[in-house]
């Protein structure tokens, strides 16, 4: 945590700006080897550590909005990290810029850097009252323009799966394939409930892993949806599964862990809509169309609006994350500064 004392007179709110400094675990962050594309011309994009991998603008055609800008890519080896230490940067600079410039005009400002967003305990340990601001904003969101103020509500579902190994040639009516019993279970859930099948505020059950043999398996879940009675059923309908799966082969075969992750932000920062207002009108003062949009995941923001910091996302620029096809621009970052900027200056209004 940081804070900048204010340099004026009148009684002015707090306003804090976060970002987390661990990337997804979904591809390796070490070693990363960033292609940097001045002028970017529209063409495809050779990722150049990975022999034929390239970001195809047939496959992403959001890169030809950003012609004539520098683009910033891995090798194809990693991700790029621009999730979320684009957003680190961003609020490094506008640090700069303020310290800077004494003549810049502003209230109290707290700096707050966490870890394991990724994983869903950014927060966990973060003291609140010690960050001591009234309003925050996380800078974690995509493309240039975005702001967002409602996410997914999130659990984790874990189940073990326990089978029975029978040499194969001896069998019959014995053996209990774990994963095979795996399998059913996940074609139990609803199919046109999967990632790949949703859009807006349409929610999903995500299996992230499955790990196994014939003895024992384990399956690992993400459960979302906005709607908080829709996440309620969603988690009903993975115990029903597992239910049916028990009666079936019997009580014990199916083990469950269900695990409440984060809630949907809206409720605690809808009473405070004000700060979704100047966060639009930042956004437009550079230069910049806001979009409000839902969040299609969550952010640390999410968590500390329930800790009675009503915390909005704002874009941090990137796109494309979690993977190697990850990329931004050092144009969207700029924006991404100047957004803060001019939220500060809003505030000391």
């Amino acid at each position: 945590m940081g804070r900048i004392p204010s340099n004026v007179e009148e009684d002015v709110p707090a306003v804090g700006f976060i970002s987390h400094v661990d990337t997804a675990p979904d591809a390796s962050g070490e070693n990363v080897k960033p292609q940097i594309i001045k002028d970017y011309d529209g063409s495809d994009i050779p990722l150049k550590g990975v022999p034929g991998l390239s970001l195809k603008t047939s496959e992403f055609p959001e890169l030809l909005a950003h012609k004539g800008e520098t683009i910033i890519t891995t090798d194809g080896t990693t991700l790029l990290g621009a999730d979320d230490k684009a957003g680190v940067a961003e609020i490094m600079d506008a640090v700069q810029y303020i310290v800077s410039h004494p003549e810049f005009k502003h209230g109290p400002i707290r700096i707050g850097f966490t870890p394991d967003e990724e994983i869903g305990r950014g927060v966990v340990k973060f003291d609140v009252p010690k960050f001591d601001a009234k309003y925050a904003y996380t800078m974690d969101g995509g493309e240039v323009g975005e702001l967002e103020f409602e996410n997914f509500n999130a659990a984790s579902a874990k189940i073990h799966i326990q089978g029975c190994n029978v040499h194969p040639g001896y069998a019959k009516g014995k053996m209990r394939n774990a994963i095979l019993i795996g399998q059913e279970l996940n074609a139990l859930l609803p199919v046109d409930q999967r990632p790949e099948f949703t859009q807006d505020y349409e929610g999903f059950f995500h299996l992230i892993s499955f790990k196994g043999a014939v003895e024992e398996a384990d399956m690992a879940y993400i459960i979302r949806d906005h709607s908080r009675e829709l996440f309620e059923k969603k988690k009903a309908v993975m115990q029903e599964c597992v239910d049916f799966i028990n009666s079936r082969y019997g009580a014990g075969t199916a083990t469950l862990v269900l695990k409440d992750q984060y809630y949907n932000m809206r409720e605690q920062v809808e009473p405070h809509y004000r700060i979704v207002e100047i966060a639009m009108k930042a956004i437009a003062d550079a230069g910049v169309e806001p979009k409000v949009q839902p969040i299609r995941g969550g952010t640390d923001g999410a968590n500390l609006s329930f800790r009675n910091l009503p915390c909005p996302n704002i874009f941090a620029g990137g796109l494309n994350f979690h993977g190697k096809f990850e990329w931004v621009t050092v144009e969207n970052m700029e924006k991404a500064a100047a957004v803060i900027r001019n939220l500060i200056s809003l505030y000391a209004e």
